[in-house]
């Protein structure tokens, strides 16, 4: 063990009666292992290129395929023709020309625009209520696309094509009151667009603001066996603590098959591999051997008339070289695991009973790869649906998760986030500013959990927020 954590590596809980007589953990030293959060792929690196290290346990033979798939993951996509045939095809219509661009240093993205008034790591979802006639594009892609704009709003485009819209976030303000009389403001976004390139949108239309996830840890999630994330469902809430997680079910491209979501907001994707495509597909319009085509709609017909980069743009070596970089990019150490504020902090987290969503631990099972395979891994998520109330519902479904439901996000470095993205917005529209707002805008089945957050004293909550940016 490195002997930055070997004084942490003892656990000792003595449970302690809180409220109605339940038992919560009182945790007064660490964990054995706790500091790992990615068990053996767990990484050293704390400075603002912490979540772009390979992980820990990659050979030095497999870090040059990590370092090839970073190459296509970091560097820019051209408009074909051109001379750079492996990485030509871009667009037209676009939201980026590089993952990097919106993963930036494969951190986490934030609702901004650039000089240019184009959306900086952040875009906007689009559907129409379903009918029967599009069961079919249902059950593929999950959504009923806007018949003229498609799944997802595309603000930039190459020369000689319309981009689709301008995306702008404007805010008003509501406040949360502390019971010790500390008040917080948060922010309400409302999302503006205009100067819609190809004509009114239809009066239905759903719209849902997501920014770009961190990029960390995704080959394990990968790795937790279904039966695990199965245990942690109670969608009827059978045990009556009011918390009835789901999984999404999802169309898997591969299988042409249903399978349990795992990435993505609303756990949209069953796979990796198919969250990357998805990617290159709508986010740069590049295609696969999952996402053939256009992503240029019928009513879009100078789009579809541009030139293109081949069949497949993205070949199955790139597309898999993308993915083993995407699979193995390491989870950074946990800090200060055995500070008393930290231990406090935990106490509280559980008190709360926020872990019955963010599930601290799991082990990983098979794996696609090697160093993720049998791993104590403490991603603090449980991957699954949970209804998060009105505040933070964009009222649009995908698959089987509703307009209010949102999947966990794991909190894995969540403590490192100012570090590496420069910024401290989270959740999936990147409207909370810190932490302590994004707990304020839980609702639905975590209203509890906020109740009691909205309990804790000034020293409570510093305690929280130590331990919270210790993951």
């Amino acid at each position: 063990m490195h002997p930055l954590f070997r004084s942490a590596t003892v656990l000792l809980l003595a449970f302690g009666l809180v409220g109605c007589g339940e038992q919560t953990p009182h945790f007064t030293q660490a964990e054995p292992g706790e500091a790992f959060s990615a068990g053996d792929a767990t990484v050293m690196k704390f400075d603002q290129n912490a979540f772009s290290m390979p992980s820990a346990n990659l050979s030095p033979v497999r870090r040059l395929d990590f370092s090839v798939g970073n190459s296509f993951f970091r560097n820019p996509w051209v408009i074909a023709p051109a001379s750079t045939t492996a990485r030509d095809g871009l667009g037209p219509l676009i939201n980026t020309n590089a993952c990097q661009s919106c993963h930036i240093k494969d951190g986490r993205g934030r609702p901004a625009q650039d000089e240019r008034g184009n959306a900086v790591s952040m875009l906007v979802r689009l559907s129409i209520p379903a009918g029967a006639e599009h069961a079919e594009v249902v059950r593929q892609r999950g959504i009923a696309p806007e018949p003229t704009y498609g799944g997802q709003l595309q603000d930039m485009a190459i020369p000689g094509v319309a981009p689709e819209g301008k995306v702008r976030l404007n805010y008003g303000t509501r406040t949360e009151r502390f019971a010790d009389g500390f008040e917080v403001e948060l922010r309400v976004p409302h999302l503006d667009i205009t100067e819609l390139g190809y004509g009114p949108m239809h009066p239905h239309t759903q719209f849902s603001v997501r920014v770009a996830p961190a990029m960390i840890g995704l080959g394990l999630l990968e790795a937790i066996p279904e039966s695990a994330l199965l245990a942690n469902a109670d969608p009827d809430d059978r045990d009556g603590n009011g918390i009835s997680g789901r999984p999404n079910r999802v169309f898997d491209q591969s299988t042409r098959e249903t399978a349990i979501g795992r990435f993505g907001w609303k756990a949209g994707q069953p796979n990796l591999n198919q969250q990357n495509a998805d990617a290159f597909f709508n986010d740069m319009g590049l295609t696969t051997s999952l996402f053939t085509g256009s992503s240029c709609t019928e009513r879009q017909q100078d789009c579809r008339a541009m030139p293109h980069g081949g069949d497949l743009e993205v070949s199955d070596n790139i597309l898999g070289l993308v993915l083993f970089y995407t699979r193995n990019l390491g989870v950074p150490a946990r800090r200060n695991v055995g500070d008393p504020q930290v231990l406090a902090g935990k106490t509280l987290f559980h008190r709360a009973s926020c872990q019955s969503c963010h599930v601290p631990a799991f082990t990983t099972g098979e794996a696609a790869e090697p160093e993720q395979a049998n791993q104590i891994i403490r991603p603090y998520s449980d991957l699954l649906l949970h209804d998060m109330g009105e505040g933070l519902a964009d009222h649009r479904p995908e698959f089987e998760a509703s307009g209010s439901e949102w999947r966990t996000p794991p909190l894995w470095g969540i403590g490192m986030t100012e570090t590496v993205s420069g910024h401290t917005q989270f959740l999936h529209d990147g409207r909370a500013r810190n932490l302590l707002e994004a707990i304020l805008w839980h609702g639905g089945e975590a209203e509890q959990a906020k109740q009691s957050v909205l309990g804790f004293d000034s020293n409570e909550r510093s305690a929280l927020l130590a331990f919270l940016e210790s993951l």
